[in-house]
Parts: structure tokens; C-alpha cells; sequence
């Protein structure tokens, strides 16, 4: 038995019990040799983060959650594995490469390729491991031991052969496309990589000339929100179903293109809405997927206006040289100067942008490298409709459904050198094209000598092969028994917007490769949002730093902070006063440990684990709790109701256990014959409480574990035996529950009146109790008979129990669902007087809310004000209305 020091500081114990968790070899698979080979497998693999990555909030929720899920396999014995790594993050890292090279006055392309790669690599060695250690600062218990990262040999062979036997199977191939083009990255984007932001913009109104006239029409109008792409124009197109159009459709007219005096063609297809702009679009197949997939319908000429940093090429004849801002700029003035320009109108429309730079995308027809989708997403499609891939919450099924069903063509080709470079070689000597999981120097048909494509692949066509390469698939030796045993995975937690990106590519790329889905479970967390509901960024200045929450609150009041916040919606609005309630509950638990170790200093306990012995009904309403509380943490269908168990298991600690049960053992100690007993039953609920707090509160928990007497023989907390609800289920006691219910309703209500009233503590005081409904009687005996308890707890001068009990004269009345509790105040209060101020109270608030509801009627403040007063208006007037709802039954509850 160890003592603790008088106050729980978090800083003085969390890196010394990870660092003994981890040498101890608690992360690994065994546990150290204390998991049950028997029981089923738990594995998790984690998200990896990007290896250009630091902490933020959606990290440490999703860790917090995951890490949840991991030590509570560990404690029931089952071998357990957090599969821990980082992505290398294509764009990302190169960017931060690029950057650090800018600073010195250098390009990439000033170091070679060879050299910027291994630049790229010493900045990993350097930065990679960042994130990793601010995840073991958070406490989560990872398989540290076996790091993974996707450009280590062993993932990059798993990589080759996916692209390899994809490619064989006609799975793989490259061709013109209209792809996803960032211009600062200078690299394809997949359609999922780019973030459509709403934008208030421009529909430009345009004249475009007929060749001839025909019956006296000179000119059709189109609308367009980019001018500067009419350069690369080869059609117009309008609705074959459009009357205005008729007659010129029917004439075979064509137009001159302005600025380019090119002829092209008037032409009818369905996709042209006759309701959009004029109903007539102008067409250029080579920057607009819609219009490439019209141009190959109707034979167009693809001609690419833009270089790979959307500057203008010598297709725009005299506009080449000009950026996309220039030229729109350009082409607008001139069109107006030629008296082409009809009108301008305000245009609101998403406009994409690259998910890593910001900038705004340019649709470029390139030669890219693709696969196939649709084969591929049929099985991973039945995957979930079968339940054997299920969402939580459910409501994602749609999501994953609706992309699923009308999925593309992947772009795969990314223009970076940091990657996996494509394995596809040619032989320009012979025009030999082949693939191989191996690098190769020589042409297998002439003996020419080989070119590897330039392009790297796609970063999330490497992640999509996480769950299972990080088992040792394709190459490791005994990979086939590591996935047989441990395959698939339990369960996988991520963010939403990721369903695509990686979830969905995750379960077609493992039922082609492994034949199985990766995971049975698919947990998509709440997306962290700052207290007003907006995304965090460092941009908007509102990111909040959870190396800075662990510095204030502990690691552990950060992470029981973010459990609690946890509910069924798709948002959380971050709530730091949450942490701070956290940070006070670890105190609690604290000073709880302590005056258990104080009070039981000096009693001796036979060897082994220790008992609980129920001898009073206080004892057994607290065991019945603490079972009650262990069913439901173990019931399998709420096991990702984390918010709903934190709030449990907080209830239960700190209102159950402390607040009642610890105060009713002070008397219980004093008595010579419940003392033993007692003490058994306080070190028994703290054991066993503090094993159920330990996924969401490692350190302050393991810590209180080791200084108590709980008889177990297990070195730490960490895989001590998790409580068994059945074993528990002997001191379920319904009766015991229901009495002390009725005791605690009177105590509360005395304390309550003592508050409202400023009655000391120590002024005794007499209550009556008036009991009703069907158990009316059964009640009153209770009360009774718990009257001793009873007066301890509330410091009563007399307690009377019964179902014809009379209301005394100046008592307040509180009503529950079963009692009448009167506390007598005669003497104690000038009721006039409370009255009176009661009044003036109320009078007072009513007029304040009046005034904050007439602000929040107003739309002139809602629009103007600041989100963040808005919001505190509204907090104000919602706490005025609780206030002056309690006023009310406080002047209700006075005596007659």
C-alpha cells in the first residue's frame, strides 16, 4: 500500500507510468505474456496520420476513442494489438520539402530527383515521428514496437504487387482524361481530393456570332462563370429540345469563335439544361469534364489552353503568357470592346480546390494513370448491404451506398517525385510496356534499355492497403497465419469525410486481395467543431492545441473531457469547460483514494483479491450500483456510446460512490462491527471503479491502483481482469436501490432547502414525510427504518414517516414522484420577507431576459453581431429563463 501525495498533479506521473507500460511490454500482442491466447483477437489499426502531421483536436478524439475500445480487449484478456504508423503524405511532405528548399534559394528541380528524394526522406527522419510521440502524451497504448510507415520496404512491395495484378487484370490503364489539376502542386488530384467552397462570383453574358445570319439572327448568347476558357472553345451546344434553337440547329449553323475567329459547331445534347443561363453552353472539352464527355459524344477537337501551372499556352494565340486571372480579365475587356460583352450578373457557385494548398483547381485534359472502379466496388457494395462491413452510426451506410453506386474511375497518377513511383517501364527502342513488382534495366523483348514512368501513386492508393499490409501481406515470412489469426480487423474509427478517400477503397482492395472485408465495424466520430459550430483551422485562428489541454488538464481530464461530449450527431462543438469538469473529476477520484487509504490504515486483509461483505443497506445499494453500472458498460449493443458511459461511469464515482456512499461510511467506520466490512467494500467499488474508468483515464487511475490493497496479483491496472458484469450480478439488489432512492430524495431535499434558505449545516432540522401511491405504505416503513441514517446524513432533529402524515405549519413542501417531503422552518425563516425578495428577484430577471429576447428578434443583431455574442446572448437568456423557473417554485414551495 503506497500513500499518494495530498494533490493529484498530472505532470508528475504520466511519463513515468507510460514509460513503465511500454518497457513492461503491455503494448504488444501478449501483454506481456498476461493475454489469453484462447479468447478471440482484438486488433485496431490506426489511422495513420500523416507523417507531416501534429495533434490536433479530430486526432485526439479519435485516439481517445480508440484507445477506449483497446484497453478494454486488453482487460478481458483478449490479445490485443493498436496497430500504430504514419502515411508519408505525398503532397504534404513534398510541399514542406519544397518550402524548406525555398527558404535556401533552391527548387526541387535545382537538387535532381534523386537528391530531392532523399531530402524528403532526412526531413521524416528529422519530423516523422512528431506525431507519435504526442500520441504516447495522450497515453494511448499502441504496438509501438512495431512502427509502421508506408514507404518501408515491406509496404512498398505490397504496393507494386497491388499495381501489378491490377494492371494484368486490366484493371489499371492510362488514358486522356479530364483530371483534377492543381497548379501549385503541379500535380492530379482525385475527384475526392478536392474541396468545393461556395464562392460568390460571376455569369458573364457573351455574343457569339453565326458565321451567317440565318433568318436574321447574327448571334446566340451562352453564359459562362469562366470567360477565359472560350479560348479553348470547339462547340456550342443547346438542348435538343429547345424550340428557341430550332431553326438554327435545323440550318446547320456554326459560329465564329470571338478572339480566335475559329469556326465551330452548333450541335444538340441532353446534358445542356434549357433552363440554365440562355440555354445555350459553350463547350470546351479540353477544361470541363462535363464538356469532354460531350465533345467525345460529338467527335469535338480537345484543345488544351493551360500549361501544368494554368498559364496560358500559344493555343490562346495572343492571350498565351497570361495567368487565369489575367486572361479572364483580358478576354472580358475585350469582348466588351467588340461590343460582345451582354451583361454581367452575380453568380453564386462551389468552386474546387486542392485539399492541400488551398488553390483553386484547374479541370486539364492529361494522360493519367486510372483504375477501373466498377468491377471493384460490386463486392465491396454487398460487403455492407450483407452486414458484413457495418457503419455506427448507421446513417453513413447511405453515404458509402451513394458513392458506391455512382463511383468513377480512379486517377492514381500524382506528378510529385515523394511517392511510389509508378513500376511500369518502356522501351523506346521497341515500344515494349510492361509492369513489374521489381525494377527493371532491360527490355525483355529487345534488350533496349528501360525508362520507369516519372509519376508517383496516389497517397490513398497506398493507404487503402493499411489493414492488411501492416500484418506482413504479401512478403512477410508467416503473413498467411498472422492474417488468418488476426483478420479481419474489429473495428476501424475515422472522420467522415474520409469515407471515400480511404474506408471504401480499404474493404474493395482487401476483398480482391485477402478475400475478406478489413474490419467488421466502421466508427465514424463526431467532426470537432469550436463552441460557435465552425471547422477549426489555423487560418480562423480558433485550432486548439491538445498538447496545450494535456499541459492544463491532465491527459487524462483532455480525454474523459472530449468522451463526454461525444453524442449521436455527426458534429461536436468543443467545450472546453468539459475539461476543466474533468480535470476537477480526477480530483475527486483522488481525494476519494485517499480517504479510502486513510481510513483503512491499520486493518489487515486476508491474502488474495478482496471481497466486498454487504452488511448494511447502504452497502448493498452501492454493490447493486456498481453492478448495475458494470451491465450496462458491457452491454455489446452501447459499446460506441462513449459519451453515454462517461457520463455513467461520472455519475456513478462522484455523485453514487462519493457524495453518498463515502459520506454514509464515515458513521459505519466509527461502529466496531462495520468497520471491517466497510473498509472491504470501499477498497472493493474503488477496485473495481477504477477499472472501469481506466480506457477513458489511464494514468490517474493505474496510479490510485497501485497504492490501494485490491489483492490482485497482476502488476498494473492495465491488464488487470476487466469487471464481470455476471459475477457482479449477485449483488444486484432492487430493493435495496428503491429504499435508499427514498432516503436520498429526502436528504437532497433537506440539503436543498438548507441552501436556499442560508440554514447552517449544524441547525438540526425536523422533516415529515408523507408517502403515496401503490407502495405508499412499504415506503413509509422504509423510511423508517432507515431513520438513523437518515438524521446522520441530514442533521434531523425529528424525521416522521407515513402515508396520512400532515403538513406542518410554516414548512416547505417539496413533491417528488412518490413523497411529500415537509421541512419545518418555523422560526428559522421570515417567510414575508423571502417573499419580498424572491419578487423583486423575479421582477428583476424577467426584465432582463424581455430585453435579451427582444436582441434576439431582432435580424439586424443576428446578422451583424459576432457569431461568439450571439451565441452568449442566447446562453443568457436560456439561463435567465432556468432561473426565474426555479424562482417560481421556490415562491410555489413557500409555507401558507
Amino acid at each position: 500500500m503506497q500513500e499518494l501525495p495530498r494533490s493529484y498533479e498530472p505532470s508528475t506521473i504520466e511519463a513515468e507510468l507510460f514509460k513503465s507500460w511500454d518497457e513492461a511490454g503491455y503494448f504488444d500482442r501478449s501483454a506481456a505474456g498476461f493475454a489469453n491466447e484462447a479468447l478471440d483477437p482484438y486488433t485496431v489499426v490506426i489511422p495513420p496520420p500523416n507523417v507531416t502531421g501534429v495533434l490536433h483536436m479530430g486526432h485526439a478524439l479519435n485516439n481517445t476513442l480508440q484507445d477506449i475500445l483497446v484497453r478494454i480487449a486488453r482487460m478481458k484478456g483478449q490479445p490485443t494489438r493498436w496497430i500504430v504508423g504514419t502515411d508519408h503524405a505525398g503532397i504534404a511532405t513534398q510541399n514542406k520539402v519544397e518550402q524548406k528548399l525555398t527558404e535556401e534559394g533552391l527548387t526541387r528541380f535545382d537538387l535532381g530527383r534523386k537528391a530531392f528524394v532523399e531530402a524528403c526522406w532526412d526531413w521524416r527522419q528529422s519530423y516523422g515521428s512528431v506525431i507519435i510521440e504526442q500520441l504516447k502524451a495522450m497515453g494511448c497504448s499502441c504496438d509501438y514496437a512495431h512502427e509502421q510507415f508506408t514507404m518501408d520496404p515491406d509496404y512498398a512491395r505490397a504496393i507494386r504487387k497491388v499495381f501489378v495484378d491490377w494492371y494484368n487484370a486490366g484493371l489499371i490503364y492510362r488514358g486522356h482524361r479530364i483530371i483534377n489539376w492543381c497548379p501549385r502542386c503541379t500535380t492530379a488530384l482525385a475527384d475526392d481530393e478536392v474541396e468545393h467552397h461556395e464562392e460568390c462570383g460571376s455569369l458573364w453574358y457573351l455574343r457569339y456570332p453565326l458565321s451567317e445570319p440565318v433568318d436574321g439572327v447574327e448571334y446566340l448568347v451562352v453564359a459562362t462563370t469562366r470567360p477565359e476558357t472560350m479560348l479553348g472553345d470547339t462547340g456550342v451546344a443547346v438542348n435538343p429540345n429547345d424550340e428557341q434553337y430550332k431553326a438554327l440547329l435545323d440550318s446547320g449553323a456554326t459560329i465564329l469563335l470571338p478572339l480566335m475567329e475559329r469556326e465551330i459547331p452548333l450541335f444538340a445534347d441532353e446534358y445542356v439544361d434549357p433552363d440554365f443561363g440562355t440555354g445555350a453552353v459553350k463547350v470546351t472539352p479540353a477544361h470541363d469534364p462535363n464538356d469532354f464527355a460531350m465533345g467525345e459524344r460529338h467527335d469535338l477537337e480537345q484543345i488544351n489552353i493551360f500549361d501544368e501551372h494554368a498559364v496560358l499556352t500559344s493555343a490562346a494565340g495572343r492571350f498565351a503568357g497570361l495567368t487565369r486571372e489575367q486572361a479572364r480579365e483580358a478576354v472580358v475587356r475585350n469582348m466588351e470592346e467588340l461590343g460582345l460583352l451582354e451583361r454581367v450578373e452575380e453568380h453564386q457557385h462551389a468552386v474546387g480546390h486542392c485539399y492541400r494548398c488551398d488553390t483553386t483547381i484547374e479541370p486539364w485534359l492529361s494522360e493519367q494513370w486510372f483504375v477501373a472502379m466498377k468491377e471493384l466496388a460490386a463486392p465491396a457494395l454487398e460487403a455492407v448491404r450483407s452486414g458484413a462491413v457495418r457503419f455506427y452510426p448507421r446513417r453513413w451506410e447511405n453515404t458509402y451506398f451513394h458513392w458506391m453506386e455512382h463511383i468513377r474511375d480512379w486517377c492514381i497518377s500524382r506528378q510529385l517525385w515523394w511517392g511510389h513511383r509508378i513500376p511500369v517501364f518502356y522501351c523506346s527502342s521497341c515500344g515494349w510496356v510492361g509492369a513489374s513488382e521489381h525494377d527493371l534495366i532491360l527490355c525483355p523483348v529487345c534488350n533496349g534499355r528501360l525508362e520507369q514512368d516519372e509519376d508517383v501513386l496516389d497517397t490513398w492508393f497506398s493507404s487503402q492497403l493499411w489493414p492488411f499490409a501492416t500484418q506482413g501481406w504479401p512478403a512477410q515470412p508467416g503473413w498467411e497465419e498472422e492474417l488468418a489469426a488476426y483478420y479481419p480487423t474489429q473495428v476501424l474509427s475515422t472522420a467522415r469525410d474520409i469515407i471515400f478517400l480511404w474506408v471504401a477503397r480499404m474493404v474493395l482492395s482487401s476483398l480482391y486481395f485477402v478475400e475478406d472485408v478489413p474490419f467488421n465495424d466502421v466508427l465514424i466520430h463526431p467532426t470537432v467543431l469550436d463552441r460557435f459550430g465552425n471547422i477549426m483551422s489555423k487560418s480562423r485562428g480558433n485550432g486548439v492545441d491538445p498538447l496545450e489541454l494535456i499541459a492544463s488538464y491532465g491527459a487524462d481530464g483532455m480525454r474523459f473531457g472530449l468522451a463526454l461530449q461525444v453524442t449521436g450527431n455527426q458534429d461536436m462543438k468543443f467545450n472546453e469547460d468539459k475539461l476543466l469538469g474533468s480535470r476537477n473529476f480526477a480530483t475527486k477520484i483522488w481525494n476519494a483514494a485517499r480517504y479510502v487509504l486513510m481510513h483503512i490504515e491499520g486493518l489487515r486483509f486476508a491474502p488474495g483479491r478482496i471481497e466486498p461483505e454487504p452488511a448494511t443497506e447502504a452497502d448493498r445499494w452501492i454493490l447493486s450500483r456498481l453492478a448495475g453500472l458494470t451491465r450496462s458498460l458491457n452491454d455489446p449493443e452501447t459499446r460506441y456510446d462513449f459519451g453515454a458511459h462517461a457520463r455513467r461511469l461520472q455519475r456513478f464515482f462522484w455523485n453514487e460512490f462519493c457524495d453518498w456512499y463515502i459520506e454514509i461510511s464515515k458513521g459505519q467506520l466509527t461502529r466496531e462491527a462495520l468497520r471491517q466490512s466497510t473498509a472491504q467494500n470501499l477498497v472493493f467499488v474503488l477496485d473495481q471503479a477504477l477499472r472501469l474508468l481506466h480506457p477513458y483515464m489511464p494514468f490517474i487511475t493505474e496510479k490510485i491502483w497501485q497504492s490501494i490493497p485490491h489483492g490482485d496479483t497482476r502488476p498494473s491496472l492495465m491488464v488487470a481482469a476487466w469487471p464481470d458484469d455476471k459475477a457482479l450480478a449477485a449483488y444486484l439488489h432492487p430493493d435495496a436501490e428503491r429504499r435508499l432512492s427514498l432516503l436520498l430524495d429526502v436528504v437532497a431535499t433537506v440539503r436543498s432547502v438548507r441552501a436556499r434558505y442560508g440554514i447552517s449545516p449544524k441547525q438540526p432540522l425536523a422533516v415529515v414525510v408523507r408517502t403515496a401511491g401503490e407502495s405508499a405504505a412499504s415506503h413509509a416503513e422504509s423510511l423508517s427504518s432507515l431513520s438513523l441514517m437518515l438524521t446522520q446524513l441530514g442533521n434531523l432533529a425529528s424525521f416522521t414517516a407515513g402515508e396520512d402524515a400532515d403538513r406542518p405549519d410554516n414548512a416547505s413542501v417539496t413533491v417528488t414522484d412518490e413523497l411529500e417531503i415537509f421541512v419545518e422552518l418555523e422560526g428559522l425563516v421570515d417567510f414575508a420577507v423571502e417573499r419580498e425578495r424572491l419578487s423583486k428577484e423575479q421582477e428583476k430577471l424577467e426584465a432582463d431576459r424581455a430585453r435579451l429576447e427582444s436582441k434576439l428578434s431582432n435580424q439586424g443583431f443576428l446578422s451583424k453581431a459576432a457569431p461568439e455574442i450571439v451565441e452568449k446572448t442566447r446562453t443568457d437568456a436560456a439561463e435567465m429563463a432556468d432561473a426565474l423557473s426555479r424562482i417560481a417554485a421556490q415562491l410555489e414551495s413557500l409555507p401558507r
